[in-house]
């Protein structure tokens, strides 16, 4: 049985890749740029070019095979139209590029973003309906598309399973690059270019466990079903204060409010300048929490320690930083604001703040 990966090039899509080469091989794996074919590493596969957008690429690719990941994605808010057409318009295109082909099974990588945020006070679940009117380009980008996907398949005859990733930590397959979105914070928070964090909730988990995930999926899932993969519910508060203590590096962060978020955009609707878009601010705000529980149960998914994949994500950025793949170029101005706080820290400015934390009922610093 011949399985084919879009996406084989990035985080989520390479360990993909190389799971199902070792469980489920041969493997074909779809790329945009020549470029970037180094991230699978010594993963044995067949490659073959393919825009994700590029429905006759796409049969191409897609042809003599029986099993599909659509693992291609796009994770961030701009531009826009980029957003939109990779994670809500692709999905639909490779499930029918997939039936043409006379493909069986395609299993869709989504994200918790495709499900929402949270309801207030407890995790998450496959079965909590999407609420919108958040305004995230992200996750409406990818609940639309899980949503097309999982339409199409019905009517076009393809059983599509849909998996549902939390907050990915981990090293990539490649380890001498630098990290994707997901890990980037990890590394900021060890050259100390992390001034500041916002006070939410996240789940947790290792991109290999995911990885398998996938796999299992592809293996047990229920058609027209989505599965959770995720891992450690925590605060990122806690999570950057664990890889502190792991680490033995500390720097101090302000802790932002998640109320934080509502003042980032009223200040970039006004065109003023900011650290960081408010959509990052804003995603960081919500709940994340989100329960595996239906993934263990129907596909036997299990995941490592929180504390394995923060030291494994920990030692491949100290191996980034002593080969001196990391740094260079001009200060950014979140690594200029990130000395800013840790001066503010050494001339005592924060003890301030650490002494109304008793008063406010809530951390202001951390990471020291």
């Amino acid at each position: 049985m011949t399985v084919c990966i879009t996406g084989a090039t990035g985080f989520i899509g390479a360990h993909v890749a190389g799971v199902a080469s070792e469980l489920c091989p041969p493997v074909r794996a779809t790329y945009r740029d020549e470029a970037r074919l180094g991230r699978l590493g010594e993963i044995e596969a067949e490659t073959v070019k393919a825009d994700v957008l590029d429905r006759a690429a796409l049969r191409r690719a897609f042809r003599g095979c029986e099993l599909v990941f659509h693992c291609a994605g796009f994770v961030g808010a701009r531009p826009g139209d980029r957003v939109w057409r990779v994670n809500a318009l692709a999905p639909r295109i490779a499930v029918e590029a997939a039936a043409a082909e006379g493909v069986r099974r395609v299993v869709v990588t989504s994200s918790v973003a495709g499900i929402g945020p949270a309801p207030p006070g407890r995790p998450g679940t496959e079965d909590d309906l999407y609420r919108g009117g958040l305004g995230l380009t992200y996750p409406d980008a990818k609940h639309e598309g899980e949503a097309e996907a999982l339409a199409a398949g019905v009517r076009v005859g393809v059983e599509v399973v849909v998996v549902n990733p939390s907050y990915v930590f981990g090293p990539p397959v490649d380890r001498s690059l630098p990290g994707e979105t997901s890990t980037r914070m990890i590394g900021n928070y060890l050259r100390g270019r992390l001034p500041a964090i916002v006070d939410g909730e996240t789940n947790a988990v290792d991109v290999r466990d995911v990885a398998r995930g996938h796999v299992l999926a592809s293996q047990r899932g229920r058609p027209g079903e989505r599965y959770v993969l995720g891992g450690r519910d925590v605060r990122w508060v806690e999570l950057l204060e664990r890889v502190a203590e792991l680490s033995g590096v500390h720097h101090p962060l302000i802790v932002l409010p998640p109320e934080t978020a509502v003042l980032a955009r009223r200040r970039e609707s006004l065109g003023l300048p900011g650290l960081v878009r408010a959509e990052g601010i804003m995603l960081m705000a919500q709940n994340w929490r989100y329960s595996s529980r239906k993934a263990r149960r129907e596909l036997g998914y299990r995941t490592r320690s929180l504390d394995r994949t923060l030291r494994d994500t920990i030692d491949w950025y100290r191996e980034l930083i002593d080969g001196g793949n990391l740094g260079g170029g001009r200060p950014s101005p979140l690594s200029l604001a990130a000395t800013g706080v840790q001066l503010a820290g050494r001339v005592g400015l924060l003890r301030a703040l650490r002494a109304a934390e008793q008063y406010v009922g809530r951390r202001l610093v951390a990471g020291e």
